[in-house]
């Protein structure tokens, strides 16, 4: 019996894309005078901060933290292009309501997950909300969704998983729950 919905937040629970992809490319911009492309912000959608930076040939702490700063800065002007599923909004709202535990387990930067959840006002569906700072390595290890079901008081057979990466998707099958793959179309209006 399923007793607990965990969800990441990027590209499941709400699609952040572009609201990301804009205020990296103002930070990058602004920076450094790299022009962050869209398909080359795809390529890295997912990975911890510092792999991004890595791929984006950002080798340097300082100039990193600097685009970390001013990306978390930027990041709510672009708050009118996040896009919610409303599918997977609705189910977690239900399971909660019913008395089901619910989390979201994401390792993007905590303050500007706070902030988005919180201009959409999705926290009142959560019970517990962990983020990148909560853990010491990022997906595909099955860190995050250990200590969320950890605190949640559940096991992996009683724990259903929503995600959308491939990374993230091995997270989940590496901590032994079940999951359910969120694709673009969960985000499609008829």
């Amino acid at each position: 019996m399923i007793k607990a919905i965990i969800t990441d937040f990027d590209g499941t629970l709400v699609d952040t894309f572009m609201a990301n992809l804009m205020a990296y490319q103002k930070a990058f911009l602004y920076e450094c005078g790299i022009s962050l492309t869209a398909e080359k912000y795809r390529e890295c959608f997912g990975l911890r901060y510092d792999a991004f930076m890595s791929r984006m040939g950002i080798l340097n702490d300082t100039t990193a933290n600097k685009i970390k700063e001013l990306k978390k800065d930027f990041y709510p002007q672009y708050f009118e292009h996040l896009v919610p599923n409303h599918t997977l909004i609705d189910m977690i709202d239900t399971f909660h309501q019913m008395g089901g535990k619910t989390a979201i387990a994401s390792t993007a930067r905590k303050k500007n997950l706070m902030n988005a959840v919180g201009c959409l006002d999705l926290g009142k569906h959560f019970d517990l909300i962990f983020a990148g700072v909560d853990v010491k390595k990022g997906k595909p290890d099955p860190e995050i969704y250990n200590k969320t079901m950890k605190a949640l008081g559940v096991t992996p057979e009683e724990t259903l998983i929503f995600e959308d990466s491939d990374t993230g998707v091995g997270a989940a099958i590496a901590c032994g729950a079940k999951y359910i793959r969120v694709t673009d179309e969960w985000f499609r209006k008829e």
